[in-house]
C-alpha cells in the first residue's frame, strides 16, 4: 500500500468536485465505478465497503476481506452527510474544522446517524446536479476519499 495522503485543503477538495461531474450516470455505469474501485481495494488489499446509490436506490455493494458491518453503519452515517449537504464528507467536516469547531459539536445532527469524515462523495451529474453517492469505508478517511476520486476520475477518462 502507498504512503497515506495528506488531507486536502478546502480548496482542493471544492476542486475535485468540480471536476468530476459526470455527463450522466447509468447503471452500467455504476456497475464500472463499482467495479474500478473493487479492483483498486484488492490490488492495496484494503478491507474496505463500497456502497453507491442513486437517489435512494443501491445500484452497487460490495464488501471485502477484513471489512465488517461496522463498515456499512459508517457508509450509512458519511452518506447521509452527503445527501444533506451536497457536498464531499471530507468537505464538510473539513469546513467545521476550518471554523475551529468539528462537526460532532457543531452540526446539530446526531452523530448515530451522521459522520463527517471522508470517503463518501457525491455523484454528480451534468445538468442535474448531485444524483446519488459513491462511499467507501475501512481506511483512514483521507485514504477512503482518495480511493473514490480515483475511481471517479478513472471512470470519467474511460
Amino acid at each position: 500500500m502507498s504512503a497515506t495522503p495528506a488531507t486536502p485543503d478546502i480548496a482542493e477538495l471544492e476542486a475535485q468536485e468540480r471536476q468530476l461531474t459526470l455527463r450522466q450516470f447509468t447503471y452500467s455505469d455504476a456497475w464500472a465505478l463499482g467495479s474500478m474501485l473493487v479492483e483498486l481495494a484488492r490490488e492495496r488489499h484494503a478491507p474496505v465497503a463500497i456502497d453507491i446509490r442513486r437517489g435512494t436506490q443501491q445500484l452497487f455493494h460490495s464488501a471485502l476481506p477484513g471489512s465488517s458491518a461496522d463498515n456499512d453503519a459508517w457508509i450509512d452515517r458519511k452518506r447521509r452527510v452527503v445527501e444533506r449537504y451536497g457536498e464531499s464528507s471530507l468537505l464538510v467536516g473539513s469546513r467545521f474544522r476550518a471554523k475551529g469547531t468539528t462537526f460532532e459539536e457543531s452540526s446539530r445532527l446526531d452523530p448515530d446517524r451522521y459522520a463527517a469524515h471522508g470517503g463518501s462523495f457525491p455523484i454528480r451529474v451534468k445538468g442535474a446536479g448531485v444524483i446519488g453517492t459513491v462511499t467507501v469505508s475501512g481506511l483512514p478517511q483521507a485514504e477512503d476519499h482518495a480511493m473514490v476520486v480515483e475511481a471517479l476520475t478513472r471512470l470519467m477518462s474511460a
